[in-house]
């Protein structure tokens, strides 16, 4: 008696095809490196970036009485003293170290994005070019504003408390101390959208759960306003917390904007 024939096994469809998120999830500059060739990577692009901020604060250095005098404007009707020796010299110094560093940064960011990119995926490399061009805008953005609002306005209180009483004769290293610390730390605080958008963008925190927190941000706002203004009166304060709020309810919408 023969065994009755059997049965062909039907194979399911092949589903195989890649999808979008899976297109979007490859890292297509992705390179097999070791973990020494990784450092000598990393070796390289420090190298490449700390030459280029020597260049630049040679460079500022060599014109730097152009910068300190762009700096001093906002000082109306201050005479500034060396009090001790040599003290404009390390002004100058810092001056140069300062803009020398901000004048290399485009290459020191491009340094970073090579070295990144080979493990960023495409759906991550659709983000670099934003926060990239994001941050530098909003870095100089936060330079500006201090420039010709934050900086002019604290100055202005500084001189008229004092106006009839002393004279307006201020050491050039504390004054340069104060605008590059107003100038820098208020570019740190206009990367308040940037954060939110990287965030958004990673699914970490929604636009509905920074908006339910805006309490927060308003008096962290106040705090940051009072740390960094080194003058007590509230315009000062309320110019820098007030832009800071502001920036905060400007990502909240542009992460809406991405849908998240």
């Amino acid at each position: 008696m023969t065994a009755p024939p059997e049965t062909p096994k039907i194979q399911p469809p092949d589903n195989t095809e890649p999808t979008q998120n899976d297109y979007l999830d490859e890292a297509p500059y992705e390179v097999e490196m070791s973990l020494f060739d990784h450092l000598e990577e990393l070796r390289r692009r420090i190298f490449y970036a700390l030459i280029a901020v020597f260049v630049a604060m040679v460079a500022c250095f060599v014109t730097v009485k152009p910068i300190v005098q762009l700096l001093e404007a906002p000082a109306q009707g201050v005479q500034f003293v060396q009090i001790a020796p040599g003290e404009y010299f390390f002004v100058s110094l810092q001056v140069a170290g300062y803009s020398g560093l901000l004048l290399a940064t485009p290459f020191i960011l491009y340094q970073i994005v090579r070295f990144v990119l080979p493990g960023l995926t495409r759906r991550e490399q659709q983000l670099l070019a934003p926060v990239v061009l994001g941050s530098s805008v909003l870095f100089l953005g936060g330079l500006v504003f201090a420039y010709f609002a934050l900086i002019p306005a604290a100055l202005k209180f500084f001189v008229s408390y004092g106006e009839g009483v002393v004279a307006q004769q201020w050491s050039i290293d504390n004054y340069f101390k104060l605008i590059l610390l107003l100038l820098f730390s208020t570019g740190l605080a206009f990367q308040v959208p940037v954060v939110q958008a990287l965030l958004g963008a990673l699914g970490i925190v929604s636009s509905q759960q920074m908006w339910s927190g805006w309490r927060y941000v308003v008096l962290g706002a106040a705090v940051l306003g009072a740390v960094l203004t080194p003058s007590t009166d509230p315009l000062t304060q309320g110019l820098l917390g007030g832009a800071v709020v502001t920036l905060y309810f400007s990502g909240i919408g542009l992460v809406k904007l991405m849908g998240k």
